[in-house]
């Protein structure tokens, strides 16, 4: 019997040896079954925040519940103490000290530059002029008030408006030239100068015309005026001359609205005014002065004129008929100097109301011996057919590419462009203004309105135009060209398209 035990047992033992290598495995899985479950339960404590005491597993719970929340709870700390610091400091006014008296943290000094920034914009903004300029404004009775204000300041007096305007142009300015520019001017010491008030009278009968002649005849106005100064004692010159100015410059532009030439001669003359050294003499900064207005005129006047002739001539080909407008000085220069060069070629010359300007260019065209054309501009598309090529001047060329020029002169390049005959226009820099203008409308000068009333016939039929409330006579003196209808302009540095205007303007920036 005990061998028979004996030999069971040992026939058994192979078998729990399986079974126990069998359950070996198994208890390994459920071994690592219950280590993840232990795991997770020792975490969903240290989320939920519960503590099952400090045996088995679940004492570590409260370390990992410790060392996961003080990350959070320091960067939510953190960044509240940097919200109170910036509510303080910005109740306080924006100073370093922390409010118990200690120095300033990190974060305190974080919003300076921010709060600096919103400083320096807020005062930029005081100090950026308004967008419209008050001559623009002339049916704001807030902008009236302010121009009388000023007007009466500098001792000049106030001009009548036109009562009857249209209202497309009731901005800008129309005076009538029946009322005298100098009733109600005093005459004593400190008024204007007697050469500004000829030039101011002159400008307003229209005896000086022309942007170049309006800008050579202020220079030389100046000139005269900077002769007579003296400086007063316990003043500088670059300082007293410069306000001395100014009322001369308002009286000029009552007397009639400044051009863009003149604009940028006045720039031109204050910036040397106000270079002049204080230990300079009166004798050294006149003469200083007198140079740079006569360099002015030369350079960008006449130089400039000689410049653009040369490069216009070589467009005039012989048996070239070309057609002008109205009666321009640096157009009529550029074709006596094709003449004299011995070019031929024949010139059609467009008039129109009421100034009647193409008169004077037929005179001094003839005169020199060039055969010419008169014709109104009402019979211009019949002429076209026969023009090679158009030579317009211009009073200023804006920023955006368009010509501003003498009234009718968009009609003229909308004709020629119809025919596809090139418009070349001939315009010095000193004229290029950073204004962009697409219409007529915003900005441009009012001319008298009597003056269309002359006919030069016997009979006046507008003469009682006033009595008829229902009539208004609009006068406009400019007009805006696009540059789709500008083909070249030619100027002192070359042939450019209208589009370069930027760039020569940052160009002239950067060299002065």
């Amino acid at each position: 019997m005990d061998n028979e035990v004996q030999s069971s047992a040992a026939d058994s033992s192979p078998a729990t040896d399986k079974e126990a290598k069998k359950l070996s495995k198994k208890e390994r899985r459920q071994l690592r079954l219950k280590e993840q479950g232990k795991l997770d339960g020792a975490k969903s404590p240290a989320v939920g925040g519960a503590s099952q005491g400090p045996q088995g597993g679940t004492s570590a719970a409260p370390e990992t519940q410790g060392a996961t929340k003080s990350k959070a709870e320091l960067k939510a700390a953190r960044r509240a103490k940097q919200e109170a610091d910036r509510e303080k400091k910005k109740l306080a006014g924006g100073s370093p000290a922390v409010a118990g008296g200690g120095s300033a943290s990190v974060s305190d000094k974080q919003p300076k530059p921010r709060l600096s920034k919103s400083v320096s914009d807020s005062t930029a903004s005081k100090k950026e002029p308004p967008r419209v300029s008050d001559d623009l404004q002339q049916d704001d009775p807030k902008v009236q008030k302010r121009r009388a204000k000023k007007l009466e300041r500098h001792q000049i007096p106030q001009r009548v408006e036109h009562e009857r305007k249209v209202s497309l142009f009731s901005h800008l300015d129309q005076y009538e030239r029946q009322v005298s520019v100098t009733r109600g001017l005093s005459f004593a010491s400190g008024g204007i100068h007697p050469a500004i008030l000829r030039l101011g009278l002159q400008y307003a009968e229209g005896i000086i015309c022309g942007a170049n002649a309006r800008c050579i005849a202020m220079l030389h106005a100046f000139k005269q005026v900077i002769a007579d100064y003296t400086t007063p004692p316990q003043k500088e010159l670059s300082r007293d001359l410069e306000s001395k100015i100014k009322p001369y410059i308002s009286f000029l532009n009552v007397c009639r609205p400044k051009s863009v030439s003149m604009g940028n001669a006045i720039k031109h003359l204050k910036l040397q005014i106000s270079h002049i050294p204080q230990d300079m003499t009166d004798a050294k900064a006149k003469e200083h002065l007198y140079e740079c207005i006569d360099n002015y005129v030369k350079e960008k006047i006449l130089l400039a004129a000689v410049a653009i002739s040369k490069d216009a001539i070589k467009k005039i080909n012989d048996g070239d008929v070309i057609l002008i407008y109205t009666c321009s000085s640096l157009i009529r220069q550029v074709l006596c100097d094709a003449h004299r060069a011995g070019k031929k070629f024949r010139v059609v010359i467009v008039d129109s109301r009421p100034k009647m300007e193409g008169i004077e260019a037929v005179r001094r065209l003839m005169k020199h011996g060039i055969k010419c054309t008169y014709i109104l501009i009402n019979a211009v598309s019949y002429m076209m057919q026969e023009v090679s090529k158009v030579f317009l001047g211009a009073h200023a060329l804006l920023a955006n590419g368009y010509v501003m020029s003498r009234v009718g002169s968009s009609v003229i390049a909308t004709v020629a462009k119809a025919y596809n005959v090139p418009v070349l226009i001939c315009c010095e820099t000193y004229k290029f203004s950073e204004r962009v203008q697409t219409d007529s409308f915003v900005s441009n000068e009012l001319g008298d309105p009597d003056d269309l009333v002359k006919t030069g016939k016997p009979t006046q039929y507008l003469s009682n135009w006033r009595d008829i409330q229902s009539l208004t006579l609009l006068n406009l003196v400019y007009d805006v060209t696009p540059p789709d209808f500008i083909s070249m302009v030619i100027t002192e540095i070359g042939m450019l398209p209208c589009t370069s205007v930027p760039v020569v303007l940052r160009v002239k920036s950067v060299d002065s």
